[in-house]
């Protein structure tokens, strides 16, 4: 049992690369000259670690070769200081220039998505956000627009450190192929770890979606200006804080089983790597000692194995946390997939100034999931420059009847006619640019 989740783990994870794309295109319309310039950046860095080495291999056997003839032409040893500290340098201004792109990328990014989501939920429709499962999408949709720049950087950052690897595989393979094979080796349990944890933190964060967004909640009315004095009155501070400390003890303890369990494992699978790159280095110092190899050489392919090995480990963990942000941008998409039922046909223009008014004809209207109605066989006739005022109890329909005015709500049966004609056959703009409402529980947007 515990292998096929982990087998599905893993095609999950597989699957999920398929977000990529369209959230790089995404980036790609956020900024096309910053994309590029950090592709081009990146390019260019991922060639220098293979330079260096190989600068550094040429100064050890330059020095060694000086010391053992005790005098010579010092100038080629020279030259290659003067280009190593010149590729240093050139390497330190490529990092502050990627660092610098992906920061500002970044920040657009977030700002474009989050328009997007703004706008997008602007165009669903009133019952929807009265949905607990389309809020909870909505929420995980929200912690998408300030993560997944971190996830851009990663996916940018496995592309350079490929192309590095090329690089430095290419003088590995030139002196002994098997070295590869021992690195890949080596690295692949530590990889199958993180696949398995990241599947089961991403689940986690994702069946805990409903009480996070209740210790929000409890966080924010707890110690809010807007319910002060109902905390006050109704000493409901300890019930809150209470209610607070349970909920966010049992989201406490599940992930702290999860991150014990993966720090155990992850330091075990990760020592195996680091005994194949000593035992490949073992391999090497011999080589060096019986004069097959110089000592230059030693330091260039030690060098170029260390480096391949913690690069590939870090393409095998981060490969695991790009597949874990990928399945959350599936959380963005769909969100971004959700349509309204409430349609504009934009037949007929808002008439101005409305001539006979508002006719309900036996409408009758329940919430979704609901089995009971909230407004039942209603029919009346409301005429232009008509004052009516709606008496009744709490849930007797009164707030319920505005919203169907303005189409924020469909009728569940019957229709609303206006000057005679379906509500439905009129531009929804225009509709709602025509008539004002101040609900009993209003939101005061500040003017900024």
């Amino acid at each position: 049992m515990a292998k096929k989740k982990d087998q599905n783990a893993l095609k999950d994870q597989f699957s999920a690369l398929r977000n990529l794309p369209r959230f790089f295109q995404l980036i790609w319309e956020t900024s096309k000259w910053m994309t590029l310039g950090n592709i081009l950046l990146r390019l260019i860095k991922s060639a220098l670690p293979l330079a260096i080495l190989y600068v550094g291999k040429e100064i050890i056997d330059e020095v060694l070769l000086l010391i053992n003839e005790g005098v010579g032409d010092n100038s080629y040893l020279w030259l290659m200081v003067g280009i190593e500290l010149g590729l240093a340098v050139f390497s330190d201004i490529l990092n502050r220039g990627i660092t610098l792109l992906d920061s500002l990328l970044g920040d657009l990014f977030s700002n474009a998505t989050s328009v997007k989501i703004i706008r997008h939920a602007a165009k669903l429709d009133l019952y929807q956000f009265e949905d607990p499962v389309f809020y909870d999408k909505l929420e995980r949709a929200r912690r998408q627009t300030t993560g997944r720049s971190v996830l851009m950087s990663q996916v940018l950052s496995q592309f350079q450190d490929f192309i590095t690897i090329l690089f430095l595989a290419g003088g590995l393979i030139a002196f002994n192929p098997w070295l590869i094979l021992i690195l890949i080796l080596a690295v692949i349990p530590s990889f199958l770890g993180e696949t398995h944890f990241n599947h089961h933190s991403y689940s986690l964060t994702r069946s805990w979606t409903p009480q996070r967004r209740e210790l929000d909640y409890l966080r924010y009315i707890g110690a809010s200006d807007e319910t002060a004095k109902e905390v006050k009155i109704f000493n409901l501070a300890d019930f809150l804080a209470n209610r607070f400390r349970d909920v966010s003890d049992r989201y406490y303890r599940a992930n702290r089983n999860l991150a014990v369990k993966r720090a155990a494992w992850g330091s075990f699978l990760s020592s195996l790597g680091t005994f194949s790159y000593y035992g490949a280095y073992v391999f090497i110092i011999i080589q060096t000692v019986s004069g097959i190899i110089t000592v230059g050489t030693l330091t260039f392919l030690a060098g170029s194995f260390n480096r391949m090995q913690g690069m590939l480990q870090g393409m095998m963990n981060r490969f695991s946390r790009i597949a874990e942000g990928a399945l959350y941008l599936q959380d963005l998409f769909d969100f971004f997939e959700l349509k309204p039922q409430i349609l504009s046909k934009d037949l007929k223009s808002f008439p101005i100034p409305v001539q006979k008014g508002f006719t309900f004809e036996n409408v009758s209207f329940k919430y979704l999931n609901s089995d009971h109605y909230a407004i039942r066989n209603l029919s009346f006739h409301l005429n232009a420059g008509e004052k009516l005022a709606l008496v009744g109890e709490n849930g007797a329909g009164k707030t319920t009847l505005v919203k169907l005015l303005a189409r924020l709500y469909e009728p569940t049966e019957g229709r609303i006619l206006l000057d005679g004609i379906d509500l439905r056959e009129y531009s929804l703009k225009e509709l709602r640019d025509n008539i004002g409402i101040i609900f009993q529980s209003f939101y005061l947007i500040p003017n900024y």
